[in-house]
């Protein structure tokens, strides 16, 4: 599997979506995998929420360890790959976060904070330099990878989901300390199993202090999350550039393998929401992407996501204010497949001719950050021209 090309989406249920934990129920998992296989995909990523896997800072549920060891076993069967997501808070638009992680003081982040089922406005710790809260990480780390230890369908780890949009480091150097401790605990249970951290295109677009470059350090392979909808330099909401541009940019800047971790585009054909397009249009979109994608040595890519959200979810965080987010699915609510769903599952990646050419890059890596944005749009109106 390590050297197969990477073809994945990322889950959550569509009839429970961020409760999953709260609401597991193997029959509904075991109908998603299959279907998922079915699909010819063969990695999930998964997100451990994680107010629910570390409701306090040194406990850690024995009830959702034997849920995601569940979740392998099925994975299993179905011939399909796990990607964890630890520290997972935030998760589109909201930050879900257990108590004991946040603090006095006003909310330090731009996103709405949900905690224990209520929105709060105290500031989050910092996990980057809090010494207490990077313990309990570890504890979490050390109870988690010591229970999937061995597990065939675990195929790498990945140390959190976006986790500038939590807070972000106050210095490289907090953020490099973390990273080294973070990863050396997973290493000490298991050195073959890669670790990435799932970087949003926003840390390319500013000085986050914990970019590729930082990543790269100590994880295994970059992974970048790329939406054309979110872009402030691309020539459309549906430019499919976007992403080989976010994933070769990724590349250079930390010289380390990348795998396209999230990539989608909202589509309906009965809601029309801002950012939401049709799902005619989706195809085209997707059929341009891939032919894209086809070009470059990239590890592998993940959609998101899984399915459209029942309505019964539409009124509460996330999705009760980010309504585009409802309709990310390959699937429909009632588990059809979209039209270009047979697009990806025909999708099979031919041997990259080598990278491209990065000339249309005109500065150096360590100059990039000093003007990110400004660089950013630069070279990808460079990157478009070499396009032709």
């Amino acid at each position: 599997m390590r050297g197969e090309y990477i073809k994945g989406l990322n889950y959550w249920p569509a009839d429970s979506g961020i409760n999953w934990w709260h609401r597991f129920e193997s029959g509904v998992l075991e109908d998603d995998f299959s279907r998922i296989s079915e699909t010819n995909l063969n990695v999930v990523r998964i997100f451990l929420l994680w107010e629910d896997f570390q409701p306090l800072p040194r406990k850690v549920s024995t009830e959702r360890i034997d849920h995601l060891v569940t979740v392998l076993e099925i994975a299993n069967k179905n011939g399909l790959k796990i990607l964890p997501t630890f520290f997972t808070g935030h998760m589109s638009g909201v930050n879900f976060l257990p108590p004991w992680m946040l603090d006095f003081g006003e909310n330090n982040s731009r996103f709405p904070i949900i905690s224990e089922g209520r929105k709060k406005k105290n500031r989050i710790k910092n996990f980057y330099k809090d010494r207490e809260v990077m313990e309990s990480q570890k504890i979490l780390i050390r109870e988690i990878s010591s229970a999937l230890k061995g597990h065939p369908s675990l195929w790498a780890w990945d140390l959190g989901n976006e986790p500038s949009n939590l807070i972000i480091p106050d210095s490289r150097e907090d953020a490099l300390i973390w990273l080294e401790e973070m990863v050396s605990e997973l290493k000490r249970m298991d050195e073959s199993i890669p670790v990435t951290l799932g970087l949003h295109q926003e840390d390319l677009e500013e000085d986050r202090k914990m970019g590729p470059n930082e990543v790269a350090r100590f994880c295994d392979f970059l992974s970048i999350h790329t939406y054309s909808i979110y872009s402030k330099y691309s020539e459309s909401p549906l430019d499919e550039d976007v992403v080989p541009f976010l994933g070769l940019l990724t590349r250079w800047l930390g010289s380390k393998d990348v795998l396209i971790e999230e990539v989608g585009i909202p589509s309906s054909e009965k809601f029309n929401y801002e950012k939401v397009i049709s799902e005619e249009m989706a195809f085209d979109y997707y059929e341009r992407l891939l032919k894209k994608l086809d070009r470059y040595p990239f590890i592998g890519i993940l959609f998101w996501c899984y399915g459209d959200y029942k309505k019964s979810l539409w009124d509460f965080p996330p999705l009760d204010e980010n309504e585009h987010e409802r309709f990310f699915g390959l699937f429909h609510e009632d588990n059809t497949q979209k039209p270009y769903v047979s697009l990806i599952k025909d999708f099979q990646k031919k041997e990259s001719k080598g990278l491209s050419s990065y000339d249309w890059i005109d500065i150096e890596p360590e100059e990039y950050f000093r003007a990110p944005l400004t660089n950013l749009k630069r070279l990808y109106r460079r990157f478009k021209e070499e396009q032709g």
